[in-house]
């Protein structure tokens, strides 16, 4: 038999779709069968496949795991196809597919069963530019897109990759073919590989040539802060839902997926108060790190179809702009917590974060089968992001309709607790009344869920706050922050008001800064530390603090009020005024009217404490007036008897607000000595049973 080569052989070019499912020698046997039959009647579904099968212009190459498709009509016919069965198998997300296309040389050849069959350079090379792929992609050679790229409506499809190393050494250069629709826009794994090999060569290198020359600069300059490689930010979702009231959707999966991230003690998670200041997809994504101080920014849509949802996301180095994972989820809505916690395990995974068994179990968790007790949820949450008293009061509401679709919604009752914490603060509501509801909110959703972060951070607020429970305050807020170490509310909470009531002062100094740090962007945060730096009595270093959030947000009035009463406990009297007055001009609260009282009583305005404290009685007429605001304002008077009676008054009351803070607030220094004001003091500090 002659050994060489048939020189008959005759080439034609074919338009190849290579095709095979991800994982697939991980599944059962019978598993196997049930996922190549599903993905055989797919592709045979497809008008491109009947179309070329019935000219005669289809060859099919069947493999274990899939199969190629050689079209001898069209170089559209192969992605056209790829396309049709990339939306059917929206469908179907067991099916975890991927796609290579290439056009060259292939010909007929007879198998060992003397099957007529297609071989050559064409199959070849469809079949190691699908191997470069992972789920959902549909990978072109150059060639194949150069093709494409010849026609307008293709070319905002098409992303170059650049080169990709494949089998014996050789590279491929590729494009990348997604849509809003149909694809996965995320950067291949042997992408993202070949970038991290790239940038651990360049470091190498860097380190050789820092060590080999330059020792001075590194032992004479201060060290270049360094982003942690595992801190991220999510910015908040872009909403495609052809309906703009399913907005709260968007930004709610936005939130959970952040809750989920949140849980891992290994990562840094930006709060999403932080994150609300920026669009869904913003250009400028290093500057925004920078300010955030991360290293990784998730970004995504979601669109919203009745009880189907698809939630694309993108995750990206924003220091050098590397797509690090991206995918596409096409669910019912039914699977909508399976897709968050599938998001944040591929994230942690991605980022080489370490979860111990408890986050694995946090992050995985379901808190609720009903899908619209969740979505009451959702829109609770989202008002009460927003604050202001007629929205919580309708996040209230909407808690209470989740609860009642659900009775074991346990985030829902901690949703309920945070609202009544926080209602004296920004309605006319007394504390007595809404904080005994968020007690037993918290209690009843931590007696569902002991491991709800939110809930022992909404019981640690209101055991200090309500009942001056300083044991049980600290253990729930410690509590709070093992479950949800980037919780930034749990640490500014803990700090202020619970350790600096205390004059643990340090520590809460440090407890306010880590929440900074985690919402770097947060006015009332970044107040906060400052009027904790003044109650530690550390005044220029509150002043500056203070005026630092006012270059973030000047019309931020509650920045003015602590600011101005930083600078009258200075002494600064007259630049205190004219905080207080500033303030005044951007809010209505009622408190800013008493804090200008008292600064003019203190510069010899007697008169304009006994007119406040005249309004104070006829305000008390429709809406509840602290017990602090009267005291504070007799103090200014010089009458420590009345002082005395109304700081009694509101402990009695359990105000809580102000009063909690009374073992430390400098403006009550007059009255320290006074056995009555001393036994105050102990009333507040004492133990609770």
């Amino acid at each position: 038999m002659s050994a060489e080569p048939d020189s008959n052989l005759k080439f034609e070019i074919g338009h190849v779709l290579f095709i095979d499912i991800v994982g697939y020698s991980k599944l059962l046997i019978n598993e196997q069968s049930e996922r190549i039959q599903q993905l055989r009647e797919i592709v045979r579904a497809t008008e491109q496949f009947r179309a070329a099968e019935a000219q005669g212009k289809l060859m099919r190459l069947p493999t274990g795991d899939g199969g190629a498709l050689v079209f001898r009509t069209s170089a559209e016919a192969p992605v056209l196809c790829a396309l049709e069965i990339s939306n059917a198998l929206k469908a179907h997300p067991e099916l975890r597919v991927r796609m290579g296309i290439h056009s060259g040389p292939v010909n007929e050849v007879a198998d060992l069963n003397e099957q007529v069959n297609m071989a050559g350079a064409g199959v070849n090379i469809a079949q190691r530019v699908m191997d470069c792929g992972d789920a959902g992609h549909i990978l072109l050679s150059k060639r194949a897109a150069d093709d494409l790229g010849q026609y307008r409506q293709w070319q905002p499809q098409l992303h170059d990759l650049g080169e990709c190393e494949v089998k014996h050494g050789d590279r491929l250069h590729l494009v990348n073919l997604y849509s809003g629709e149909v694809g996965n826009p995320g950067t291949p794994t042997k992408f993202r590989l070949r970038v991290a090999k790239r940038r651990q060569v360049l470091m190498t290198l860097l380190i050789l040539f820092a060590s080999a020359g330059a020792g001075y600069y590194f032992f004479s300059q201060r060290p270049a802060v360094k982003t942690s490689d595992k801190s991220i930010a999510v910015l908040p979702f872009e909403n495609l839902s052809r309906d703009p009231d399913n907005a709260y959707f968007a930004e709610g999966m936005q939130d959970e997926i952040l809750a989920r991230l949140s849980k891992i003690a290994d990562l840094k998670v930006i709060s999403r108060t932080s994150t609300q200041k920026y669009k869904s997809a913003p250009d400028n994504l290093r500057e925004i790190a920078k300010q955030l101080g991360v290293g990784n920014i998730l970004e995504g849509s979601v669109q919203k179809a009745g009880d189907e949802v698809r939630v694309n996301v993108q995750l990206i180095n924003a220091l050098n702009d590397a797509h690090l994972w991206g995918d596409i989820y096409d669910r019912k809505l039914t699977d909508i917590f399976e897709v968050q916690s599938d998001i944040a395990k591929t994230i942690a995974d991605t980022l080489q974060a370490k979860l111990t068994g408890a986050e694995k179990e946090l992050i995985v968790a379901q808190p609720t089968s009903d899908l619209t007790a969740y979505e009451f949820y959702l829109k609770g949450r989202l008002l009460w992001t927003k604050r202001g008293g007629e929205n919580i009061r309708q996040a209230i509401a909407f808690y209470e309709q989740a609860i009642a679709r659900d009775p074991n919604y346990a985030p829902a009752y901690a949703g309920l607790a945070e609202a009544y914490m926080v209602l004296p603060r920004y309605a006319e509501t007394a504390p007595q009344e809404t904080y005994p509801k968020a007690k037993a909110a918290a209690r009843k959703a931590l007696q569902l869920n002991d491991k709800l972060a939110e809930a022992h951070n909404a019981l640690g607020f209101v055991l200090w706050v309500g009942d001056f429970d300083m044991a049980g305050s600290i253990s729930e807020f410690q509590r709070a922050i093992a479950l949800d170490p980037n919780s930034a509310n749990a640490h500014k909470w803990y700090g202020n008001p619970t350790l600096v009531a205390i004059g643990r002062f340090d520590e809460a100094i440090k407890e306010i800064k880590r929440a900074a740090e985690l919402d770097p962007l947060s006015t009332i945060i970044n107040s906060d530390l400052g009027w904790t730096l003044m109650l530690a009595r550390r005044y220029d270093e509150a002043i500056a603090q203070l005026r630092k959030t006012l270059e973030m947000d000047p019309t931020f009035y509650y920045a003015h009020l602590n600011l101005g009463l930083t600078l009258q406990l200075k002494g600064d009297l007259s630049g205190a005024i004219a905080e207080y007055t500033k303030a005044q001009q951007l809010s209505e609260d009622p408190e800013i009217r008493v804090r200008l009282a008292d600064a003019k009583a203190h510069s010899g305005d007697k008169e304009a404490a006994e007119q406040m404290l005249a309004e104070l009685e006829e305000l008390g007429h429709h809406r509840y007036v602290h017990t602090y605001w009267r005291a504070l304002l007799y103090l200014s008077l010089g009458n420590h008897d009345e002082a005395i009676r109304w700081l009694d008054k509101g402990i009695t009351d359990h105000e809580g607000r102000d009063i909690n803070w009374i073992k430390v607030d400098p403006l009550l220094d007059p009255l320290r000595g006074d056995p009555r004001f001393e036994a105050l003091v102990q009333k507040v500090l004492a133990p609770k049973g």
